[in-house]
């Protein structure tokens, strides 16, 4: 289990997107796997998927009692890998705006470093089909994140990274509290101040074309002020599961 890959798709009312992007993700590698992580939606997402998987077993569903956050849904999926014996764990978002073609290339990177984040703001990185007003927000944001908690990254809110399981076993990120952006952002912070390496790959961020976006403005208004509380802390500590 250690040489496969967990690839982690939080959902919540994504049920005309879930099941073409997992065979897509399905079909790159056979050392690939799937964990739908759903938070009750709705739309009938997780019935889909629980079909879907009574004739592909490398999918697998973690149905969740509500809407529980972003935050929560990547420490679920954190602890179902490590429990099930994965080497990395990749996260990425089901809504079409993370290309699995990238795949391959955040995980090639993983074997240099702990850390791989699928960068729109490095040189051959962009965003597609994006009003102004939010690509100079996201552009901010990441510059605020990177300059207050000295971030060695150019993406401090992409949500397409790649972990290795040392990783996951050393850094304590079953202590965060956050959700959202800020969970990325302190995740980054914790990782980057146990000296763990980070490194970026170049992905085009394309915009949804169905489903509704479930970005909250309060969120990123929430992000910030993380952020700021982050830059006052001491730097976290180690912590290795392993000797549990």
């Amino acid at each position: 289990m250690l040489a496969r890959a967990l690839v982690v798709l939080p959902t919540y009312n994504e049920a005309e997107n879930v099941l073409p992007l997992t065979r897509a993700i399905l079909a790159i590698d056979a050392t690939l796997d799937v964990l739908v992580v759903d938070d009750a939606s709705p739309d009938g997402t997780g019935d889909l998927v629980e079909r879907e998987r009574s004739h592909e077993p490398r999918l697998s569903l973690l149905r969740r009692a509500g809407k529980l956050g972003l935050g929560s849904a990547y420490l679920a999926s954190f602890r179902w890998g490590l429990d099930h014996g994965y080497g990395r764990v990749l996260t990425m978002d089901c809504d079409g705006s993370h290309h699995p073609r990238y795949i391959p290339a955040l995980l090639a990177a993983l074997e240099s470093c702990d850390m791989v984040i699928g960068s729109r703001y490095v040189p051959g990185g962009g965003i597609l089909n994006w009003p102004r007003h939010r690509r100079a927000l996201s552009a901010f944001a990441n510059f605020y994140a990177r300059v207050l908690l000295r971030l060695p990254v150019h993406d401090c809110t992409s949500g397409f990274r790649v972990y290795s399981r040392k990783l996951l076993e050393t850094v304590d990120p079953f202590a965060i509290r956050s959700s959202g952006y800020s969970f990325l952002e302190e995740m980054a912070w914790r990782v980057a101040r146990c000296g763990f390496r980070i490194g970026e790959v170049p992905i085009v961020f394309e915009q949804r074309t169905l489903g509704i976006s479930k970005i909250d403005s309060s969120e990123i208004y929430l992000a910030a002020w993380r952020v700021l509380a982050l830059a006052l802390r001491p730097p976290p500590i180690h912590r290795d599961r392993r000797s549990e």
